[in-house]
């Protein structure tokens, strides 16, 4: 759960379809931690259980992180190619930590807000490589070497960023308390691809974005 749009609606899905769910974040060298603030906040609503997991990713080229120049603004062509904020092999690591901590607390779904309609482009944000991990995990683990195949859950994979802020308000989410920005001012940025993704989304969907903008 990054704290943002996408995660806080998936972990309202989790949370209807009944499961005992454990909010998992991570703080790997991002440029700020805001998301993280907003993260134990979603969690805090839903009353579920919530992990930070420090690892350092700060070696790694990403202007996320920091190290590879200045987060590009107001971008036109969102989606079309891999941009610096892509954080190599991100996703790979982080859902392998989810499966340890499934495989400790005997959880059998690993629920992601990834979506691959309004997206910045990132490799590891479609179904193929969902599907590759899902495989990986089962080949690879206790758990399926004993026949408990741990899933990988997408509920909002395939909907574009209207139709998960429709979901979201369908569901009472506390959309105002996320963060989408990736930069790390006091107020969201309001141009950098997630910000403009968030704020078409809202805007295609006909709902207020209660996000401070600068």
């Amino acid at each position: 759960m990054s704290g943002g749009l996408d995660s806080a609606v998936t972990l309202a899905c989790s949370v209807k379809e009944g499961n005992d769910t454990v909010a998992l974040s991570f703080r790997y060298g991002q440029r700020h931690t805001k998301e993280l603030e907003s993260a134990k906040a979603v969690a805090k609503h839903y009353g579920v259980e919530h992990k930070i997991i420090d690892i350092d990713l700060s070696a790694f080229r990403s202007s996320l992180i920091g190290n590879s120049g200045d987060i590009k603004k107001d971008r036109k062509n969102i989606g079309t190619d891999i941009p610096d904020t892509y954080v190599p092999a991100r996703n790979m690591i982080m859902m392998s930590i989810a499966t340890g901590l499934c495989e400790s607390v005997d959880a059998e779904m690993i629920y992601i807000g990834a979506n691959s309609v309004d997206y910045s482009g990132y490799p590891d944000c479609r179904k193929e490589f969902f599907n590759a991990f899902e495989e990986t995990i089962r080949k690879g683990t206790k758990a399926g070497a004993d026949g408990k195949a741990i899933r990988i859950m997408t509920p909002i994979l395939e909907m574009s960023k209207s139709e998960i802020v429709k979901l979201g308000t369908e569901m009472n989410v506390p959309l105002y308390m996320t963060r989408s920005c990736y930069s790390g001012g006091e107020k969201a940025c309001g141009r950098c691809d997630s910000c403009l993704l968030r704020k078409k989304g809202f805007a295609d969907a006909g709902q207020e974005d209660r996000a401070e903008y600068e």
